[in-house]
């Protein structure tokens, strides 16, 4: 049973050869790769697929940028296999990351979605150690040694105070994941917007300790690019909303009230003002000190 991979790509070439070298480099050989390319204005990334002849590799360019949610829809309505990988095109694997998912995936078959271990690595592709995945790790993440599968209002509380998960990392079960969608008008935190619907339908977590990712973090992601004027955070605020209303409805009030509070997301906007401050950026004040101390 192979592991489907999908690389939605946009993005610089030089890290995109790597993540897909991080492919090729696999101990274990049972994986697909399959490249969307989202009209990336360049010829490199498509000079360099043509030269790979692994059977295991395809390679599809859309004829106009789609954007990253309509990506994103695109791989999953490819995927051929009973699990998958929406992998980043500046991540990389490490070799032994097929294993894991693989072996995980057997050993606990009702998992939709699999988070193994990662670490975080710079522009330079050199490993970092940073405050947020600090907080993510060590303050966030559910306690425990080794796989726990965790679920319903105790994970969707656990998410809703802070999302520790790294989405390029995830592998899901194609049938779990193509009962969701993609949701339109949050295109920074469409990836936990997703996870939670799976949650809320009722959807199992594994977490598996097991190191196997590298997940770049670098100044300029679009995450992080937004985060200078304080854009981000309008888009979180108004998710939040969205899915305390959820919980409301599943009667799960401790999600409810952790989605409200939304205490990791007003930090991190805190965590910014002095910056905003310094720099005279009133817009992004503004923002900031709404997001934080707003309702």
């Amino acid at each position: 049973m192979p592991l489907d991979i999908f690389i939605p790509y946009w993005g610089d070439p030089a890290f995109m050869k790597e993540t897909v070298a991080s492919v090729l480099a696999q101990k274990n050989g049972d994986w697909l790769l399959t490249v969307v390319d989202d009209a990336y204005p360049s010829q490199e990334i498509p000079d360099f697929m043509a030269g790979i002849s692994d059977p295991r590799v395809k390679y599809i360019r859309k004829d106009r940028n789609e954007g990253i949610t309509a990506n994103y829809r695109t791989c999953v309505s490819l995927v051929d296999q009973e699990i998958m990988v929406i992998l980043g095109c500046d991540d990389v694997l490490l070799p032994n990351y097929v294993d894991v998912i693989l072996d995980a995936h057997r050993r606990f078959p009702d998992a939709a979605i699999i988070q193994p271990g990662v670490q975080v690595i710079n522009e330079h592709s050199v490993v970092v150690s940073t405050l947020t995945d600090t907080i993510k790790q060590r303050l966030v993440r559910p306690r425990g040694n080794g796989r726990q599968v965790i679920s319903g209002e105790v994970l969707a509380t656990n998410l809703m105070h802070g999302d520790w998960l790294y989405w390029p990392a995830l592998a899901f079960r194609t049938e779990k994941i193509r009962e969701v969608d993609f949701r339109e008008g949050f295109p920074i935190i469409q990836d936990l917007a997703l996870i939670m619907d799976m949650v809320y339908r009722g959807d199992q977590l594994l977490i598996d300790p097991t190191l196997c990712f590298s997940y770049r973090r670098h100044s300029n992601s679009a995450s992080s690019t937004k985060l200078v004027d304080g854009s981000r955070f309008a888009g979180e605020r108004e998710y939040f909303s969205v899915a305390a209303a959820q919980a409301d409805e599943l009667g799960w009030n401790r999600a409810a009230l952790a989605a409200r509070l939304r205490i990791t997301s007003r930090a991190h906007a805190l965590s910014l003002l002095p910056r905003a401050v310094g720099s005279r950026h009133t817009t992004a004040i503004r923002a900031l000190v709404r997001h934080t101390f707003g309702s």
